[in-house]
């Protein structure tokens, strides 16, 4: 693999930090910088309240822009289950969560800001947890599988017959007592 067109992601105590692309230098103005794709996925504390949370997503957008970063594509952060309890501390206070607004935003921006922008998201209480990961312009969105409760109620099967307007035959009992006595008489 080339190091150049790596964007590495090392964890250190537990907090996942990015690393700059090694092609991508800090001489000031006249430098080429090197622009990539990230996608910023994203949870958000479920203390906001409800109206609070459209502030904290547009705050992000402009935070994100503010770095000269182009916004591709965004989804508006929704109340969803965690998987696991999660932990943040604020203030000298642990708290626990099991569910929160989860969001994402994938924009194009140099890769020499990348680190500003994780740095400034890391002080911010608004998060729970979030991940910078490096990707393609393309849509990458997969569609929604319908779930049991999403999914139209089913008919059960019922097998069809051939002649559905036709009567049923008459059953004659001596006929059946016959064929009972033959069956019985063979096995004897």
């Amino acid at each position: 693999m080339l190091n150049e067109e790596l964007n590495e992601e090392k964890e250190i105590e537990g907090e996942a930090t990015l690393v700059a692309d090694e092609g991508a230098t800090d001489d000031g103005a006249g430098s080429d910088s090197v622009v990539r794709v990230y996608e910023l996925g994203y949870i958000l504390i479920p203390t906001l309240a409800e109206d609070e949370v459209p502030a904290v997503y547009n705050d992000l957008k402009e935070l994100i822009s503010s770095y000269g970063a182009e916004i591709i594509s965004d989804e508006m952060p929704e109340m969803i289950n965690l998987a696991y309890q999660m932990l943040k501390v604020t203030r000298n206070v642990r708290s626990k969560y099991t569910n929160g607004y989860f969001g994402w935003i994938k924009f194009e921006v140099d890769a020499q800001k990348v680190l500003e922008l994780k740095n400034k998201l890391d002080l911010d209480p608004n998060f729970l947890r979030f991940l910078i990961m490096k990707t393609v312009r393309e849509s990458t969105i997969a569609v929604k599988k319908p779930t049991y409760k999403d999914s139209p109620k089913r008919k059960p099967f019922t097998a069809k017959r051939e002649d559905e307007n036709a009567e049923p035959a008459e059953i004659d009992k001596e006929e059946i007592d016959k064929e009972i006595d033959a069956l019985v008489e063979e096995e004897a």
